[in-house]
């Protein structure tokens, strides 16, 4: 395989991998941020997996998944993350592993204060709303500037835990899946220490397209998911807890199925997507010879910045993510300055163009349109994307 800087504008190489997804006619795909596509190969072996525990049925998952694979898939998802074994629970996606996180953090008192942002993903808002009110804590949510710049989105951060001492716990996200952008963990995280703050992380976005060290980055809590750059079948995620931190998270709903030091005890607890989990092996394999998160997320941001770069010359078209590479990845926003609402003109995209984008709301800056390339996306594709933004913005 060439370099990976190399890498990135080699069409006939990218070519050559996204003929490994089978792909339906119809509109161009530009929401890749939904979920990712399984390659031919991880859905062969997924259906291989649904027959294989069709038949075998609880025999199989009693003797063997719960005993002995689902610890070796752990594992191995301990080993991408380059943390303790022990420091890993599964659950069906991030926002399990996250909502557990949230209800089940004990370092609370009433009258303390939790932080959100206008970034964060609905269910984390809902559950630090939802915790405040059952155990009489009050929620801060800040509204991050537009445009932003790291060294204000970090600035943000360090005023709300002066203006509010009584901040215990905050959520960050790493990728808003609003507008795409990415934040400064590891600055955050360290202001947030300084001032005694825990994070809960919601890494869902970020794995698998960009090169973090979780640990370097200071993180104790995280949730994360699998079914988005990861390339897995859906239904699959996982919750992360320091080994040195599991007793400030308490068991989920008191579960007793695991001795209490256990971290699956802090995972909701339910029959998962067996087939899935046993399908994972492959997936990590294919995502390692590809070339891990680097060779992605160097061809995603290739395949982003072609398109960027066009739509910040045409008038009446504002980019949302800064062209700050600490700040941006795949997924990336626009809206039309003339309009509120963005969702007449992903219509357009959709009828005009056959190009299948998706609105979004609620940050500072508005309704918006997020583009999210994909491994599956040409640059044909892109070129059928600028040539609809520059006619629609002509009116």
């Amino acid at each position: 395989m060439p370099r990976i800087d190399e890498n990135a504008r080699d069409e006939d190489f990218w070519h050559a991998i996204a003929e490994r997804y089978d792909v339906a006619p119809g509109p161009i795909n530009l929401e890749n941020g939904y979920f990712g596509r399984m390659t031919r190969g991880v859905a062969q072996d997924y259906q291989r997996n649904i027959d294989f525990i069709n038949r075998s049925n609880s025999v199989h998952v009693r003797q063997q998944f719960d005993n002995t694979q689902s610890l070796d898939i752990r594992n191995q998802l301990a080993e991408l993350l380059a943390v303790e074994h022990d420091s890993i629970a599964l659950t069906n996606c991030a926002s399990d592993a996250l909502q557990s996180l949230i209800r089940n953090y004990n370092g609370l008192q009433p009258g303390d204060q939790l932080l959100i942002s206008d970034l964060e993903y609905h269910s984390v808002e809902y559950a630090m709303r939802w915790v405040a009110r059952q155990r009489g804590l009050e929620v801060i949510e800040i509204v991050h500037a537009h445009p932003a710049t790291y060294e204000h989105l970090v600035a943000s951060y360090r005023d709300a835990f002066e203006r509010y001492p009584r901040i215990k716990l905050m959520a960050l996200t790493h990728v808003t899946h609003r507008t795409g952008l990415v934040m400064p963990v590891e600055a955050i995280v360290q202001a947030a220490k300084e001032h005694g703050v825990d994070v809960i992380l919601d890494g869902a976005h970020a794995l698998g397209q960009i090169d973090f060290d979780l640990k370097a980055l200071g993180i104790a809590f995280a949730g994360y998911n699998l079914h988005k750059w990861i390339g897995a079948p859906l239904t699959l995620g996982f919750i992360y807890i320091d080994p040195h931190r599991l007793a400030d998270i308490d068991p989920d709903m008191g579960s007793e199925r695991y001795p209490e030091p256990d971290i699956r005890t802090r995972a909701p607890y339910g029959t998962g997507n067996i087939p899935a989990w046993l399908t994972l092996p492959k997936v990590l394999q294919e995502h390692k010879d590809l070339g891990g998160s680097t060779a992605k997320g160097v061809r995603l941001n290739y395949l982003r910045d072609l398109w960027v770069n066009e739509a910040r010359q045409l008038p009446g078209i504002e980019v949302l993510v800064p062209d700050d590479p600490r700040l941006q990845c795949a997924i990336t926003s626009l809206r039309f300055t003339r309009l509120q609402d963005q969702q007449p003109i992903v219509d357009r995209l959709l009828k005009d163009y056959n190009l299948f984008t998706v609105a979004r709301d609620g940050s500072a800056c508005g309704s918006c349109i997020r583009i999210t390339v994909g491994l599956a996306t040409s640059v044909d594709d892109i070129n059928q994307l600028i040539k609809a933004l520059r006619e629609l913005a002509q009116g």
